[in-house]
């Protein structure tokens, strides 16, 4: 599942806007009363198509967005990627519980970039993919509004934290899919670093998030078809990262939209 309204945050150090990574699923309110501070060196309107990075050339997650796949040659490299993705059927989903893969937006999980900088998970990914980012009174952590390309939708959200529910943090591969397809026998530190590892997060329109809830690729694709191709790589690289098999018909939609 994606869907992700929490808030929980925690001050950073001194420092401009770093780069950075998240994950999912509620982390709490906070009773502080928030105000907007300008982020150094903000950006203009983001373009999809600029600062987004390629999948294929962000193999760690830690540069912002998706872009689309482009051509013949990386589309021969997507398919070279997902064919080294491994198939099984699903199992069944009993034991599962998000608890199993820590609480949410830790900023202890170790083995994932940006892990123990002093900001949690959640805010390391807005920082990562957001333009014009604002801070709350006293933080360069916690994001209270920002200028998101959504890469699902394709839309420009003017997000706000009044409305936190516009944009969600989405796993990629949802943690309950990754726990029917063999994360319930993993160890708790490797399920830490799923959920919050920067490759298997992307913070995405809401509506569009809570669409596709827990679903793998044959059941859920991005809005935006320009991005299919992107979304089945990041897919990939996420189960080859972790050795982690998908369905076969996951599989198969992943190969059809990179057209092979």
């Amino acid at each position: 599942m994606t869907r992700d309204l929490g808030w929980g945050g925690r001050t950073r150090r001194a420092g401009g806007a770093a780069a950075a990574v998240a994950v999912v699923l509620l982390a709490g309110c906070e009773s502080i009363p928030d105000v907007d501070v300008p982020a150094s060196g903000g950006s203009g309107a983001p373009a999809p198509d600029g600062r987004a990075a390629s999948p294929l050339e962000n193999p760690d997650g830690t540069r912002p967005g998706l872009a689309p796949v482009r051509d013949a040659q990386e589309r021969a490299e997507a398919a070279a990627l997902i064919d080294k993705v491994a198939t099984k059927g699903r199992g069944p989903k009993t034991g599962y519980d998000r608890d199993e893969y820590g609480y949410a937006w830790m900023d202890t999980a170790d083995g994932v970039p940006l892990a123990r900088n002093g900001c949690d998970t959640r805010n390391d990914i807005l920082q990562r993919d957001g333009q014009e980012l604002r801070f709350r009174s006293g933080s360069d952590c916690v994001v209270v509004s920002l200028t998101l390309a959504d890469p699902y939708t394709g839309k420009t959200i003017e997000w706000r934290k009044q409305k936190a529910a516009e944009v969600q943090i989405d796993h990629v591969v949802p943690l309950s899919y990754s726990w029917q397809m063999g994360a319930s026998r993993w160890s708790e530190g490797k399920r830490r670093q799923l959920a919050n590892d920067p490759l298997n997060l992307l913070p995405v329109d809401g509506s569009a998030n809570s669409a596709k809830s827990d679903s793998g690729p044959a059941s859920w694709l991005p809005p935006s078809k320009g991005i299919r191709c992107a979304y089945a790589v990041r897919f990939a690289q996420v189960a080859v990262k972790y050795e982690m098999p998908v369905t076969k018909a996951d599989k198969e939609t992943m190969r059809e939209q990179c057209g092979v």
